[in-house]
């Protein structure tokens, strides 16, 4: 990529997507074009959802906050944004457009300079018309049709049609995941470690069993790799749910790619509280649907997950989609010191500090005193 550039773009792309392009960049006709064939009821729900999640966000801004640590010496910490960002959205049978708002409105909430996005287009050349939408909507700066590690080569590296960016986000396959991997160990940031997607439903007798067999069976259609975990100190309640999972299974359209999911799922029945609210915590799940009459209760007592579900109906994908909380979330256990993208992912803290004459007063002979004991000097006396 950095040798060949633009050609070895024109390339990949032939041999993988099986396509032959003229252009990388999307153009303004061709936004145009997918703006007006989008579904006006589609429209209108990327719409709500992304005034959700725009407020959602805006509310994470903070205000600049002057500390004086002592006498005459003051400190602050303001946030700037990143310049450029670099978003990776999948294509294919399942094409985020969700990921566009969840990246691109916190970018331009932070103040990001400019924001691209690479997506692989289909065997005509296109790109999903929601995901084109989306970026419009929200304000990406260019889109290129580009998919799989190259796409993350190249905005790492840049070439001649797409620019050299800082920070790249956005899910992928395993081919994307580890080309993220590499390129962050050069010196380009990325959002978080990621994995298959999970979830860990929480369930006891007061739970509706057809909701949580909605709940795994939605994340098992996300991929086979995907995690379906069952926790609950009744049996009851986790027999019903196989019952109901059953029935539900038959009638998916992706039926076959969610069973096989499935085939790696786990329900676990625990001896008590205490023993299932210590596994939840080890296994750090990326989305956790707590569906028990003491939901605040144990919501208290988590302290690793990438997000939680309350209650009986609030399912994974009101998170997933519109609710207004960010979906790009720390899986594979990375829960435990990650946490999902925020306005925070998208900008950097620089901190200041200044101190007057009288300050430097105060400060210089602790100063003089620690730089000795590390057997440092000072660059200059404290003024007199």
């Amino acid at each position: 990529m950095r040798k060949s550039g633009d050609a070895a773009l024109f390339e990949f792309t032939q041999k993988f997507d099986h396509v032959t392009l003229q252009n990388l960049q999307v153009s303004a006709r061709e936004i145009e074009e997918a703006v007006h064939s989008l579904p006006g009821e589609l429209k209108s729900a990327i719409l709500a959802a992304s005034k959700n999640i725009e407020v959602f966000h805006t509310a994470q801004k903070r205000s600049i906050e002057k500390i004086e640590t002592m006498p005459g010496v003051t400190c602050w910490r303001k946030a700037t944004p990143v310049q450029t960002i670099g978003m990776y959205i999948p294509g294919g049978t399942a094409p985020l457009f969700s990921t566009v708002l969840m990246l691109a409105i916190p970018a331009r909430l932070a103040g990001c300079k400019e924001v691209i996005l690479c997506s692989p287009p289909d065997k005509k050349g296109k790109i999903n018309p929601a995901i084109i939408f989306a970026a419009h909507l929200t304000g990406v700066s260019k889109i290129f049709k580009v998919g799989g590690a190259q796409a993350i080569a190249a905005m790492a590296y840049g070439t001649e049609s797409i620019p050299q960016v800082v920070k790249i986000f956005g899910p992928g396959n395993q081919y994307v995941t580890k080309a993220k991997q590499l390129v962050s160990q050069q010196g380009i940031a990325i959002d978080m470690p990621a994995g298959p997607s999970e979830v860990l439903v929480i369930a006891d007798e007061s739970a509706y069993p057809e909701f949580v067999a909605a709940d795994l069976l939605s994340q098992a259609e996300h991929g086979v790799d995907s995690q379906v975990v069952l926790v609950s100190t009744t049996q009851t309640i986790l027999d019903k749910v196989q019952i109901e999972i059953a029935n539900q299974l038959a009638k998916l359209p992706r039926k076959e790619l969610a069973q096989e999911a499935l085939n790696n799922s786990l329900a676990i029945l625990f001896a008590n509280e205490s023993e299932l609210v210590g596994f939840v915590n080890a296994y750090a799940p990326e989305h956790l649907i707590i569906n028990t009459q003491n939901n605040k209760e144990l919501e208290q007592q988590i302290v690793n997950a990438g997000s939680i579900f309350l209650g009986a109906f609030t399912p994974e994908a009101a998170g997933d989609y519109a609710s207004g909380t960010n979906h790009t979330l720390p899986t594979n256990g990375f829960a435990k010191a990650f946490g999902g993208v925020s306005l925070e992912s998208f900008s950097k803290y620089i901190t200041v500090q200044e101190i007057t004459q009288t300050g430097l007063q105060v400060i210089g002979p602790i100063i003089e005193t620690m730089a000795e004991a590390e057997q440092l000097r000072p660059m200059r006396k404290p003024c007199g």
